[in-house]
């Protein structure tokens, strides 16, 4: 039988919380409340379940990739993150259901985390600190939308503007990792800089 570990209806604080076992099942929330914690993780998002709460001046460290997790019922606040992150959604999103309205993202830095096809909801940008090169991030791509459309793109990287300029509602920005990117696009990094590189709307 698979063990449930729950994290909820407390605040823990300074703790150093593994969510490492393969055989358990993860839940955090509702109403729990990580302050200066560390929360390391290597297990599939599968077995990761974010329910509701907040998480403020954390650490998370995905030490294997962590994939397709949707962050949106959590408030993270002043958190720094490390590691691979694949298809995750930061900030609440009211185009979804009721819980995923419940959070948010402020003051964060990714700086040290690989982020691919990873998107970011209805919040500030400028308060968040992204990741630099080989990371790219589209900034308020919808705003660019036509001048990104009308630009000749390596390989067959134009399906992924396609993908941006039309994102749900709320996007406010989509990261990328180009080695990622181009592996998959038919196009080398060198290629995909030089056209990034005049684009409007693009932190590298």
């Amino acid at each position: 039988m698979t063990p449930n570990i729950h994290y909820e209806n407390r605040e823990i604080e300074g703790e150093r919380l593994e969510l490492t076992d393969r055989t358990a099942i993860y839940w955090l929330g509702p109403n729990v409340t990580l302050r200066g914690c560390t929360l390391v993780t290597n297990i599939s998002a599968r077995w990761l379940h974010l329910v509701s709460g907040n998480l403020i001046d954390c650490v998370i460290q995905a030490k294997s990739e962590l994939k397709t997790l949707p962050w949106a019922q959590m408030k993270l606040k002043g958190c720094r993150f490390k590691g691979r992150f694949t298809g995750n959604d930061f900030g609440f999103r009211d185009d979804l259901d009721e819980r995923r309205k419940l959070g948010g993202i402020e003051d964060c830095d990714f700086s040290e985390a690989r982020l691919n096809g990873c998107r970011f909801f209805n919040c500030d940008m400028n308060t968040i600190r992204l990741p630099r090169w080989p990371c790219f991030t589209f900034l308020d791509a919808r705003q660019h939308a036509a001048e990104l459309g009308r630009r000749e793109w390596p390989g067959s990287f134009g399906s992924v503007i396609k993908t941006v300029c039309e994102p749900p509602k709320g996007t406010v920005a989509s990261a990328w990792h180009a080695p990622t990117v181009a592996e998959k696009m038919d196009t080398t990094v060198e290629q995909l800089r030089a056209a990034l590189e005049t684009a409007p709307g693009i932190f590298m």
